[in-house]
C-alpha cells in the first residue's frame, strides 16, 4: 500500500513537471505585459506648469468659456463601459466630442478639476451641465461634460508609483491634493497621458476625480463601507493633517494606495499650500458654483477647502 501511494505521488508529480512549462509558457510575464503597452510618442513629460491661479477664470475652467458644451441639440454616439458612473459619448451642436457622466460623481469631478487646475496641473476640461436630454436615454439633471478633442490621442495611463516626477515637489504636491479633496479612488487607471501630435508634450493628468469632496473611510478593513463622494457634509467632518513627524507628513487619510503618503516632505506639502493660498474667496466659491452645487454647499465646501489651505501653509519651516 506505501508502494502504491508513492506510485500515485510520482505519478502525479510527474504529470504537473509536464504541465509547468505549459502553464509558465502561457502566462504572459510583466515584461511582456509591458511591451504590449504602445510605445509612447517622443517628447517632454508635463505634470506642472506655473501659473499664477489668482489669474484664472475657474468658473470656466482649463477650458475657458468658448470651450463650454453646445448641448441644446446633441447627438448619441455610444455607451461608455466601465467604472462607477454611468457614460454616454455624444457629439454636442458644434460638432465637439463628449463625454457625458450621468451620476452623483458629476459635480465632484467637475470641482476637483478645477482645484487641481488652479494648483498648476493638468487636468481633463470638464463642465457641469445642470440639466440636458441625452437623445434615446433620457432627461438628467447635473451631468459632467468631459472633452474629448480630436487633436488630442489618449495614451496609456501612467502609475503613481512609477513615474518621469516620482521623489519630485510637483508629484508631491499632487499627492497632497489627493488627500485635500479626499479622493479614496487613487488607481493608476484613472490616469492617463494626453498627447497632441507635433506638440513635443506629453501631459500627465489624472482622469477620474469623482470619488472626492466625501468621506475617504475609516480606518481598518472596513474603510470601504463608510467611504462616500460628493458628500459636503461629509467632507466637512473628516480630519486632514494628523501630525507632523521627522519631517514629513502624516495626513489622516484611508482609501487605495495609502502608502503614496507615507513620506510626504513638509516643505513640499507647504509648497502647494502657498499656490493654493493664492486663491480669492470669490475663486473658491466660482470653483464650487461651476459645479451647481447650492449656495449652502458652496459656502461649506468653501470654507473647509479654505481651512484645509491654511493647514498645509501654516506647516513648520
Amino acid at each position: 500500500m506505501l508502494f502504491k501511494g508513492m506510485t500515485r505521488t510520482f505519478v502525479a508529480l510527474a504529470a504537473l513537471s509536464l504541465l509547468l512549462p505549459a502553464a509558465v509558457a502561457a502566462a504572459p510575464s510583466s515584461a511582456a505585459a509591458e511591451k504590449k503597452k504602445k510605445a509612447l510618442p517622443r517628447g517632454t513629460p508635463v505634470l506642472w506648469h506655473d501659473r499664477d491661479p489668482a489669474q484664472l477664470n475657474l468658473a470656466a475652467g482649463p477650458g475657458g468659456s468658448e470651450m463650454r458644451p453646445a448641448t441644446r441639440r446633441l447627438r448619441f454616439l455610444k455607451e461608455e463601459k466601465g467604472g462607477f458612473s454611468k457614460k454616454y459619448r455624444v457629439l454636442d451642436a458644434r460638432g465637439r466630442e463628449w463625454v457625458a457622466k450621468v451620476s452623483k460623481e458629476a459635480q465632484s469631478e467637475t470641482a476637483a478639476s478645477r482645484l487641481i487646475w488652479a494648483a498648476g496641473y493638468e487636468t481633463e476640461i470638464t463642465y457641469l451641465v445642470p440639466r440636458v436630454t441625452i437623445p434615446g436615454k433620457g432627461t438628467f439633471t447635473n451631468v459632467r461634460f468631459e472633452a474629448r478633442p480630436k487633436n488630442v490621442k489618449r495614451l496609456d495611463e501612467w502609475r503613481w508609483e512609477r513615474n518621469p516626477f516620482t521623489g519630485t515637489r510637483e508629484l508631491d504636491g499632487l499627492k497632497v491634493l489627493m488627500v485635500l479633496i479626499n479622493n479614496w479612488d487613487l488607481k493608476d487607471e484613472n490616469n492617463v497621458i494626453l498627447h497632441s501630435p507635433g506638440s513635443g508634450v506629453l501631459h500627465y493628468a489624472i482622469s477620474d476625480l469623482g470619488a472626492t469632496f466625501g468621506k475617504s473611510g475609516g480606518p481598518g478593513p472596513f474603510w470601504r463601507l463608510t467611504r462616500s463622494r460628493n458628500e459636503p457634509e461629509d467632507y466637512a467632518d473628516t480630519k486632514f493633517i494628523d501630525k507632523v513627524e521627522d519631517g514629513y507628513v502624516d495626513f489622516d487619510f484611508t482609501g487605495k494606495n495609502e502608502r503614496l503618503f507615507e513620506k510626504i516632505r513638509v516643505e513640499h506639502a507647504r509648497w502647494v499650500g502657498e499656490r493654493l493660498s493664492r486663491l480669492t474667496d470669490g475663486q473658491l466659491s466660482a470653483i464650487f458654483r461651476s459645479a451647481n452645487y447650492t449656495p449652502a454647499e458652496t459656502r461649506l465646501l468653501s470654507r473647509v477647502v479654505r481651512a484645509r489651505i491654511q493647514e498645509l501653509t501654516n506647516l513648520p519651516q
